[in-house]
């Protein structure tokens, strides 16, 4: 019951020994998450003493890779040194990084991303809140404690919303919760998600959730219509954004009529999703939607 992350996951931290670092390890661990060391090269040899486990710290990826396992990285570092961690790792040969940071110039996004591609390393992020495969592992900053496994995945590009709709659909739970972020270029997108999702037997509905600003949407929207069978059911922040202004993340940005709230919904409607006109509406769009497959499934 998951994408990308599950409980055999074995999680770096690049980053780890900083005080968002050190906060959020310390989350990830409580939520189960098999975190096998950190990277700090100034910083190589020493362990970091979280609770009951002590956690090693490595002087550079491919170090821990090779004591450890190691396949997932979580990226801590501030903006200046993300495009040097990122390409560390994909040197290393990782095989899924989630990038936190947020502030990363886009130039250093444009790059990373396409030298982690050519090495076959996933990105996730910048700017994101990571991902979520509740009970089994956490990469990121996600609440654990809001929802519980399911039959759901979810696909956002707002981190803020993720939370709400995780634990408005607390009952039902989720398989994955992947927090791809907004800004103007990302690794993972939503089409990512919704293929994998798609290809995943425990997922029996996938949520998306856009925002104003750009194409992703309208792009996600002709894939659904040509490869998901899946329910999905949508929500797009920025209804009410007034014209003109910069709003939220940096990827929001609207010419005319494209990248609208209003343009996204209507292509998503179009290749058959519904579109929830608030996140809570969105939630019982689910509800109403698994019910009725339900119904569908008892003949």
């Amino acid at each position: 019951m998951a994408i990308f992350l599950t409980k055999e996951s074995k999680v770096l931290v690049q980053g780890m020994t900083g005080g968002e670092g050190m906060k959020h390890t310390r989350r990830m661990l409580a939520a189960g998450t098999d975190i096998v060391g950190g990277v700090n090269p100034r910083k190589a040899g020493r362990a970091v003493d979280f609770d009951d486990r002590a956690v090693p710290v490595f002087g550079s990826v491919g170090e821990g890779m090779a004591a450890t396992g190691a396949d997932v990285t979580v990226v801590f570092v501030p903006p200046a040194f993300a495009k040097a961690a990122v390409t560390e790792a994909a040197d290393a040969g990782i095989g899924l990084a989630v990038v936190i940071t947020e502030g990363i110039p886009v130039h250093d996004s444009v790059a990373f991303h396409a030298y982690a591609a050519t090495k076959g390393t996933r990105v996730i992020g910048p700017n994101c809140p990571g991902l979520i495969t509740p009970g089994q592992s956490n990469a990121g900053i996600i609440p654990a404690d809001i929802t519980k496994p399911g039959r759901i995945g979810l696909v956002s590009k707002s981190g803020t919303l993720t939370y709400q709709l995780m634990y408005e659909l607390r009952d039902i739970g989720f398989s994955t919760c992947v927090g791809i972020g907004g800004d103007p270029v990302v690794g993972t997108t939503h089409i990512d998600c919704l293929a994998a999702f798609q290809d995943d037997p425990d997922t029996e509905l996938v949520v998306l959730i856009g925002e104003i600003g750009g194409d992703a949407e309208e792009r996600a929207a002709a894939y659904v219509r040509d490869h998901v069978t899946k329910p999905v059911v949508a929500y797009i922040a920025g209804f009410t954004a007034p014209e003109g202004k910069t709003m939220g993340h940096a990827g929001a940005i609207v010419s005319g009529s494209s990248g609208t709230a209003q343009a996204k919904r209507e292509a998503l409607e179009a290749a058959g999703v519904r579109v929830g006109g608030t996140p809570t509406e969105t939630a019982r769009l689910v509800l109403t939607r698994l019910e009725s497959e339900r119904v569908a499934a008892q003949g």
